[in-house]
């Protein structure tokens, strides 16, 4: 633990006793070392997991918890440039459908990258929920399989709802549903997903996109696998290069442009916080709509605008 590294490199060291029940003071000077070292989350984290230690070992915990967020503020400003992440930007419908054609659907491989851009995007899910970390990994318990899959329609209106229920997520380590609907142009995700099963059928305990690849042998879509793939159309077509948080992003704001309320997008990302509104205040087209001066959009404004922000 990196706590204990600079106890024991402090000149004396520190005393066992001032370190579990951690001392104030000397959580505050650990901080201090940390500044301008390393990145305010990761602060954090090595705060939180000395405190989850003491949880652990039922010892209590005495820090002054202003003085620790003024600490942790602190270090947050002082973030060295190399641990600060690039702006991630968004993926947009265009952006996918340009990729769309640097792609050759009849070929395995193209087809299920496709599908799976396309469903994480319409999903407004995470990518690491629908590729395996590496080909080796998978594992049918942990990763989506196509049995997973279920097509059928929900509510009164019986409207057509395809839904991926996730064997294990970041947030929900006991799985939690994702769903998307057909959507009108060349990015359908039904279209999409259709296609890949007709050319590389998976089998129901299968990854969900897995691929055939020489002699006819499926393999699991892998994170390399899909990046390396992505990457190279997007050259081809002379994009900006995406992440994977970059589809996350993308589908929000994508439903928030069409008029769709904060709510429902928040359900539908399985947002548990309002985390997401980040994303608001990050992307002026979202603001745009909100900030003439026109009364037309004092109703949309009304349905789609958050309630704690109207």
């Amino acid at each position: 633990m990196v706590f204990h590294t600079y106890c024991d490199k402090r000149e004396p060291p520190v005393p066992e006793d001032m370190r579990a029940p951690v001392e104030t003071p000397v959580l505050l000077d650990f901080l201090t070392c940390c500044a301008g070292l390393y990145s305010g989350s990761a602060a954090k984290n090595y705060v939180y997991g000395v405190k989850a230690w003491h949880t652990v070992h039922a010892l209590p915990w005495r820090v002054d918890e202003n003085q620790l967020t003024a600490a942790l503020s602190a270090v947050e400003k002082m973030t060295p440039p190399s641990s600060r992440r690039p702006k991630r930007h968004p993926v947009t419908v265009d952006w996918l459908c340009k990729v769309a054609g640097q792609l050759d659907m009849s070929k395995p491989l193209d087809v299920a990258v496709f599908a799976c851009l396309t469903t994480v995007f319409w999903s407004v899910s995470r990518l690491g929920e629908f590729v395996v970390p590496s080909v080796d990994s998978f594992d049918p318990a942990a990763h989506i399989t196509r049995s997973c899959v279920s097509q059928g329609t929900e509510g009164r209106l019986g409207l057509p709802v395809t839904t991926f229920n996730l064997p294990r997520t970041k947030k929900a380590p006991n799985g939690e549903p994702a769903q998307w609907s057909s959507q009108r142009g060349a990015t359908d995700p039904e279209a999409a997903l259709a296609a890949h099963f007709t050319i590389n059928n998976p089998g129901e305990n299968d990854h969900l996109f897995a691929w055939r690849s020489t002699g006819n042998k499926l393999v699991p879509l892998s994170r390399r696998t899909f990046f390396r793939r992505v990457e190279r159309a997007v050259a081809a077509a002379g994009l900006e290069s995406m992440n994977g948080h970059g589809l996350r992003i993308g589908g929000v704001l994508e439903f928030l442009l069409r008029g769709v309320s904060f709510e429902v997008v928040k359900v539908l990302g399985r947002w548990s916080s309002d985390a997401f509104l980040l994303y608001l205040r990050k992307h002026g087209a979202i603001l745009a709509p909100y900030i003439q001066d026109t009364p037309v959009l004092e109703p949309f404004t009304r349905i789609a605008m958050p309630s704690r922000i109207r």
